[in-house]
């Protein structure tokens, strides 16, 4: 094989910019020899501009007729578990955008079909490319700043307006989307709250809000509480209602901290660990001396062109997968955890209850109305993520 050739399932917002990054020739060895999608607008859309793929109407009829060898899975929430088991029994390799799925359960299922398939997996978690969070994950690792024992994330900079959640009847309802904030605009920073220091949350503590600031049913502000098994703590604070909002990743440890924030990772390196100070120093206020940089990087961030050029790479058999798609399951349970620890008004430990989660979701679906007020469209996402 000297090209990989792939196929799209859902040419919405997201569909659309992977098309044109491969017909832009953005990604070296591959092409999109396939779409799928229920709208006719977009089908068409797709035979006018790009008369050279194979148009079909269903995912499941793409995958069992459709000439290639990797599908991208760009559709609402609930059908990536279900079209991604149905490409790995066909041996497909498979991108999927994030979420992995809505609850824990069909994850699961989705990993152990991923198991039993010769094709490769992997999730869209392109925010792993940016030179900020990689070189933040390297210095942790490496010790940079002694043990981790706190870590903090205000990401509250994803203002909507009603009219966004308005532009689809999947968006933001709980038989459509399975949730909000968490699901749709967060799942990055629930993947790199727990990749870049390489620990996740044990307990998760929950305040979620649902249509605080918008008609919608689902969550649009939260504020999480996580304890990990090092005696470490954070807090991750997100919503669309607040304008204009804060983006501020911060990791501290018995050495330093890094921020960042602003496009910019700073590092207050301590000159001995906080304890020792704390056991030797005569001085009651006295800290620990500290040096503050700015840190250099790579300046790469190659974001969904980079996770489509390392997976088509990891296919061709010249480079290592960049992100297993196994760790998709992580940022489910997450997110799944923060809604539970809502809807049981307690601290939940995790892994979570799968069974009990779906229980509490199925209750919201069984009431979850269908919108009236629905402008179909697709949206110009550029900058917003």
């Amino acid at each position: 094989m000297d090209i990989v050739k792939y196929g799209i399932i859902g040419i919405g917002n997201m569909g659309v910019t992977h098309l044109k990054n491969f017909m832009e020739g953005q990604i070296e060895n591959a092409c999109v020899s396939c779409v799928a999608d229920l709208k006719e607008e977009r089908r068409q859309f797709v035979r006018d501009t790009y008369p050279g793929v194979q148009v079909f109407e269903t995912g499941d009829e793409m995958i069992e007729k459709g000439d290639m060898d990797a599908v991208v899975i760009a559709t609402p929430h609930y059908f990536h578990p279900y079209f991604a088991i149905k490409a790995f029994e066909k041996n497909l390799h498979v991108v999927c955008e994030k979420p992995a799925g809505v609850y824990t359960k069909q994850v699961k299922e989705m990993i152990e079909a991923s198991k039993k398939s010769r094709g490769l997996f992997t999730m869209m978690f392109n925010q792993r490319t940016n030179c900020l969070y990689r070189k933040m994950r390297e210095i942790v690792l490496e010790g940079g700043i002694g043990e981790v024992k706190r870590i903090n994330w205000i990401i509250t900079d994803w203002f909507r307006t009603q009219s966004y959640y308005d532009s689809g009847e999947w968006r933001a309802t709980w038989s459509g989307e399975g949730g909000g904030v968490l699901f749709n605009q967060s799942p990055h920073q629930l993947d790199l709250i727990q990749w870049v220091p390489n620990m996740s949350p044990k307990r998760v503590r929950a305040y979620c809000k649902f249509g605080k600031y918008h008609d919608i049913e689902v969550e649009d502000d939260v504020t999480a509480y996580f304890e990990y098994e090092n005696g470490a703590t954070g807090v991750f604070i997100t919503t669309t209602g607040d304008a204009p909002g804060t983006n501020r990743f911060e990791i501290s440890g018995t050495l330093g901290k890094l921020i960042c924030e602003n496009n910019e990772l700073t590092y207050v390196k301590n000159s001995v660990e906080d304890s020792y100070q704390c056991k030797t120093e005569t001085l009651p206020y006295k800290k620990p001396d500290t040096v503050t940089t700015i840190v250099e990087t790579d300046g790469e961030n190659p974001q969904h062109q980079g996770i489509f050029r390392n997976f088509t790479n990891a296919i061709l058999g010249k480079e290592k997968l960049f992100v297993n798609g196994e760790e998709g399951l992580l940022g489910v349970e997450l997110q799944d955890a923060c809604l539970l620890s809502e809807w049981t008004n307690q601290m939940v430990t995790l892994p979570i209850d799968d069974d009990l989660y779906l229980s509490e979701l199925n209750k919201r679906i069984a009431t979850s109305k269908k919108k009236t007020n629905v402008n179909e469209r697709l949206l110009d996402h550029t900058g917003s993520y």
